[in-house]
């Protein structure tokens, strides 16, 4: 079966489970709370990488930074250029894996949300795609990243559950793997008499593995969080929030 990092379909199929009204709800007031920890005052140079279909983005071309979303999944590119639109908001996108997308000392600050890291087998390869960020930021940017921390995921761990969402049907099943460092997942949609199946993974990763990680980037300063609202990372955090700095040359 195909990985789901590679898969278009596994992206366009889940899509209206991924990304719920909720979600785009929650943009703004996540906008707001992750631009005051990376201490941007609007103007900026920016990119969203990982995309999807422009939920942080857009929210950010709104309160006037210079937006660069990039994305592998075309569907969700044409989705954001027409949310774009629509609004208004002059938005660079770009169709690119995240393993390969550098801009050598283009940006002043970048976004990898939404548990956005950590999809390749290959450990190498997520590397790959930190010293991409480091090389892209300009001397004193930010990277910040947010994904389900391994400390929370242990908390909170269930192995099965579901959700019904506009009358389709989500069932997913989790497994962990390698010592706490794998998650296996398979996802399966139900939706107009129609049966989707999907097996995945990516890596779990501890707040210090990944300051490890970020430092082996290059990265020579690393601040931890437990929110976007920059409560500390312990046992009542939400999310493993990192911000990044490169205080040097990109």
């Amino acid at each position: 079966m195909e990985a789901w990092h590679d898969s278009d379909e596994f992206w366009e199929t889940f899509a209206p489970t991924l990304f719920q009204e909720r979600h785009w709800e929650s943009a703004g007031p996540a906008v707001e709370c992750m631009t005051a920890l990376m201490g941007l005052g609007g103007g900026e140079a920016v990119l969203d990488l990982a995309c999807g279909p422009g939920r942080i983005s857009l929210e950010l071309a709104r309160r006037g930074f210079q937006v660069t979303g990039v994305d592998r999944t075309a569907a969700y590119l044409l989705q954001a250029q027409q949310r774009a639109d629509a609004q208004g908001l002059d938005i660079e996108w770009i169709q690119a894996d995240m393993r390969d997308f550098c801009r050598p000392a283009a940006f002043d600050a970048i976004f990898n949300v939404y548990t956005s890291f950590g999809y390749f087998e290959e450990a190498s390869e997520n590397q790959r795609v930190l010293r991409n960020a480091r090389t892209s930021l300009r001397a004193g940017g930010a990277l910040l990243i947010d994904m389900m921390g391994k400390e929370v995921l242990a908390r909170v761990y269930q192995e099965r559950n579901w959700q019904e969402v506009n009358g389709t049907l989500m069932l997913s099943q989790r497994q962990v793997d390698r010592d706490w460092r794998w998650m296996k997942n398979r996802w399966i949609l139900l939706r107009d008499g129609e049966r989707h199946e999907f097996e995945l993974g990516h890596w779990l990763y501890s707040a210090s593995e990944l300051v490890a990680m970020l430092e082996e980037a290059g990265f020579e300063a690393v601040q931890v969080y437990g929110s976007f609202e920059g409560t500390p990372y312990d046992p009542t955090a939400q999310r493993l929030i990192t911000v990044a700095r490169g205080t040097g040359r990109g």
